[in-house]
């Protein structure tokens, strides 16, 4: 994933269609942005807002969240949403934890919800 700035997408089940709104609402700035996400987000966000740059991964049960976190790692990806649903058990959890952590030792920006991403917005913008 060579050139650009690269932003990665996540949402759990039941935050998918928080996720789509929130591309939506936030195409003009997200169309800056290169994007990868999950397998099942991805779709949803390219549903909503169908000309964003989006390379959709695996699901993440199925590998997606390791795979970005590979992303992370090699510095492909400069930037992190996941809309986390914390009410529902999840069982990739050790996933989602070791993703979380990449993105903390990485030192790269990660919101985990809305509000957050929100207040990350304007930094995507320059």
């Amino acid at each position: 994933m060579a050139g650009g700035k690269c932003l990665a997408l996540i949402a759990h089940d039941q935050k998918k269609d928080d996720m789509a709104d929130f591309a939506r609402a936030h195409r003009d700035i997200l169309s800056r942005w290169k994007i990868v996400a999950t397998g099942t987000t991805g779709g949803r966000v390219l549903d909503a807002a169908p000309d964003l740059d989006v390379t959709r991964l695996k699901s993440g049960p199925l590998g997606g969240d390791q795979q970005i976190g590979a992303l992370i790692s090699t510095g492909e990806v400069d930037a992190l949403i996941f809309f986390v649903d914390p009410l529902t058990p999840m069982p990739h959890d050790v996933d989602v934890k070791a993703l979380m952590r990449l993105a903390i030792f990485y030192d790269i920006p990660m919101a985990l919800n809305h509000a957050t991403a929100i207040k990350l917005l304007p930094t995507l913008e320059a």
